[in-house]
């Protein structure tokens, strides 16, 4: 028994150690969405099987829990994504909660694959917009932010699909106001009630 109860400890020992070394922390639990605070309509959060399901009108869930103090700058960003057919959705950064209303503050990075919307997945909204489909509605893929410095770069299954640095944009509109390289938190976009998307995996690695 002894020995049995020293190596479970062992491994809960590896496994805290590589997590610390690969430098990726977990922003969903798979059970709730403790660290998470929705706006405007709650309701269009919900969590199915371990997965953050969206379905219903307009409402936006903040990352407000522990990690890092909620509060990001230079980091990495990952989340397991699946869309529904003609769903919109979107994966901002360097926001802040609001009660109502798109987020003012932050880049949102688009999540669409057969929305009416031509911004599709990958889209640095509005900045850097992609028209190529690069996945199927109804099936998993990974949706990679990598911010640092001005420098925002989105992958998609590992391929680059956008590639965006601030000081460089000779087209960036006057009135951007604070959709700008800032720092801030997280949030998933519930987009409209025709809208249903899945996301699992959500984790950050922060960077220097």
């Amino acid at each position: 028994m002894k020995r049995f109860l020293s190596l479970i400890s062992l491994i809960l020992f590896s496994t805290v150690l590589f997590a610390q070394e690969d430098g990726w922390t977990s922003l969903f639990n798979g059970k709730n969405l403790d660290g998470w605070k929705v706006s405007e309509n709650p309701s269009s959060f919900s969590v199915v099987n371990g997965e953050i399901k969206i379905d219903g009108p307009r409402a936006h869930a903040f990352y407000v829990g522990e990690v890092n103090n909620a509060d990001f700058k230079n980091f990495e960003f990952s989340a397991e994504v699946k869309t529904m057919p003609k769903a919109n959705s979107g994966i901002f950064f360097h926001t802040k909660y609001q009660e109502t209303g798109w987020p003012d503050k932050g880049y949102e990075v688009q999540v669409n694959q057969s929305h009416s919307d031509w911004r599709k997945t990958g889209s640095l909204y509005s900045f850097n917009d992609v028209k190529e489909v690069y996945v199927k509605d109804g099936e998993w893929y990974t949706e990679h932010i990598i911010v640092k410095g001005d420098h925002v770069t989105v992958k998609i299954n590992g391929k680059t699909v956008m590639e965006y640095i601030e000081s460089e944009d000779k087209n960036r509109p006057a009135n951007a106001g604070e959709k700008k390289i800032d720092q801030g938190t997280f949030a998933l976009q519930a987009h409209d009630p025709e809208s249903v998307i899945f996301y699992r995996n959500i984790k950050v690695k922060v960077l220097d």
